[in-house]
Order: C-alpha cells, then structure tokens, then sequence
C-alpha cells in the first residue's frame, strides 16, 4: 500500500486497498441502542496515538477513524459504516469536500494524516479520487496542514477557495451576515463532511465545527462582532452551508486550550480523539465542555470568566436557526 505520506502527492485513481480487512472485528454501537431523538456524538480516544516521536502513527489513526465511524453509525465494516454516513451521496459521480482548518499555522491545523485517512476510506466505498476534494481558504492554509496543491482530476484534489473563487452574489441570514461563499462549496460539492481542529480562539471561545465555516467565505475578518455571535449561526443557516455540510469528523488529536487561535505551543495539549456527529451544534457543544475541563485540570477559569464563552453554540441551537441542539439531556454521547 502507498505510504500515507505521499498520497495527496501522487494519490492515483480508483479505491485503495485498506489493510486487506473488509470488517475490522469492532464492537460497534447498535443503532437501536441511540434514543429517539436524541444527536448521537462520539469521540473516540487513543492515548497511543502520537508515536514516541511525537508524530502521529497513521495506522493508529486510521484504526480510531473506523471505531469512531463505526460507533456512530453502529455498522461494524468500515465500508458499511460510510455508506450510512453518505447516505444519497454515495456514488462515483458525487463530489466530496473535506473542509480543513490551517489558519492556526503547522503548529495547530487540521492533520493531515486525518483527511488522507478519510480520503482513503472514501474511495474504498467507490467515490472517485479526482471527485474528493480537500479545501480550506488558500494555499497557506492547506499547506500549513501539510497538503501539496493538486488540481489533476484523476487523483484526490487539494486547492484553495482563492484557487476557485467566490459566487459574486452575496447569500445572507439575519442582520449580520451578507457573505460571497466558495465556488468549491456552491458549484464543486455535492456534500462537505468538516474537519476543524479543536482550539481555543480569543474571541468566539471556542472554534471546531461550526466556526470553520469561516474558512468558506470571502472576508471572514468581517464576522468577529459580538464574539462571533450570530455570525457563526447565521453562517451555518445559510440555505447551502446547512444542506452541504453534514457531517463532522473533528480532529481532536492535538488542540490549543488558551492563546488560540494561533499555535502557542506553551498551551498545546493532545487529547488524542476524534470527536464525530452530524448534529453540529451537538458536535461544537460536546468540544467545548472537553477543554473546559482541561482548562479546570491546569487551573484555568472558564470562558464565561475569561469573558468570552462560546455564545453562538446556544444561538445555533434556537428556533430562529435550527441548527440542532445543545442540551446535554438530547445529545447521547459516546466514548470509546
């Protein structure tokens, strides 16, 4: 099998061969086993992660992907589970944004080990290399995760919204948000599955799977008012970010708790999970109570009293947005 390292490098077309396993042997969660109406978030946990190097071991991270995957979507098979997870957007011909984060630099950006993995997956259920797309803002962003750009159509594409530009038409929501959005999530996707990076950020509190909807839009500095509240929620109602993107696959592997969100490496932490869920105020809610407490582990106050808490996440959570939910009584979570 290709080294991981240089796939987005020289990834060929058509599926790869993922360890020759067809089931994985997991003990995944039995759909019936989530509540009726409940968001089903998972996060998924190796202490064995990061290697002895302190570089990441990318079996184990393919190995936590599919326990992640299959505890959400109760399918044991790796395959399987994806095919719930892309659901009418299974097929050769659909397009498959992965939304990455690099603003944070190479210090604090989604890992790129991370989307290979995802992309990998992707093509074994049969989504053709050249139609999945890894995307963030620019060129400096992606390469900060450690991408290469890559526009050939017959292997798995990596570029930025920079590349492919933005609709000259503004979409809106509420009063705060009148944005020109990415051609790559307008006209290139047929669905986006997130992967943020968990951090801390100085005034929204926290940023993972609804703020790295920032990275969509044209001048995202024009959204920060307020701690980000609503522009993160009216971002993510938009008719076409609410209907694309679906799915979360939130890197957890490192993340920043204070300082962000920029890398400062004083304040580095790794909780070595993956943190999973459809529901992505759920998702956002569930990431912001994980580094409350490791802010209360080193002794830190928490975001209300740095006086900063993630409102948005509750905004998202209204009748006026819709966005899903952040009562801890209506999310089941699972970790594994």
């Amino acid at each position: 099998m290709k080294n991981r390292r240089d796939f987005l490098k020289t990834a060929a077309t058509g599926a790869l061969v993922l360890g020759g396993a067809e089931t994985m042997g997991l003990q995944a969660l039995a759909a019936s086993e989530v509540p009726a109406g409940k968001a089903h978030v998972v996060v998924a946990r190796d202490a064995a992660v990061h290697g002895a190097n302190g570089q990441l071991d990318e079996k184990r991270v393919l190995d936590l992907l599919d326990r992640a995957v299959a505890t959400w979507t109760g399918k044991d098979k790796p395959a399987e589970g994806w095919k719930r997870i892309l659901g009418k957007d299974l097929g050769p011909d659909k397009v498959i944004g992965l939304k990455t984060n690099g603003l944070g630099g190479k210090g604090i950006s989604t890992h790129a080990v991370l989307a290979m993995a995802v992309a990998e997956r992707l093509q074994q259920v049969g989504i053709k290399a050249g139609n999945i797309v890894i995307w963030d803002r620019n060129q400096r962003d992606l390469e900060a995760c450690g991408f290469t750009i890559q526009t050939d159509k017959s292997k798995v594409r990596c570029y930025g919204s920079d590349m492919a530009g933005y609709e000259e038409k503004p979409e809106s929501f509420g009063a705060a948000v009148n944005v020109l959005l990415s051609k790559i999530l307008t006209r290139e996707c047929d669905m986006v599955i997130g992967l943020p990076i968990l951090k801390d950020h100085s005034m929204a509190g926290v940023t993972f799977a609804m703020k790295n909807m920032y990275g969509v839009v044209q001048k995202p500095f024009e959204l920060h008012a307020g701690g980000c509240n609503p522009c993160v929620a009216d971002l993510n109602a938009i008719a076409v970010v609410r209907q694309k993107v679906r799915f979360t696959i939130g890197d957890a592997l490192s993340s920043v708790y204070d300082g962000g969100p920029g890398f400062k490496p004083e304040r580095l932490w790794q909780p070595n999970a993956l943190i999973v869920g459809e529901d992505r105020v759920a998702v956002d809610h569930t990431a912001w109570q994980m580094l409350e407490r490791k802010r209360a582990e080193v002794g830190m106050g928490t975001f209300e009293a740095a006086g900063r808490p993630p409102r948005y996440i509750a905004t998202a959570a209204d009748a006026a947005h819709g966005l899903g939910t952040n009562d801890p009584n209506r999310i089941h979570l699972a970790e594994v």
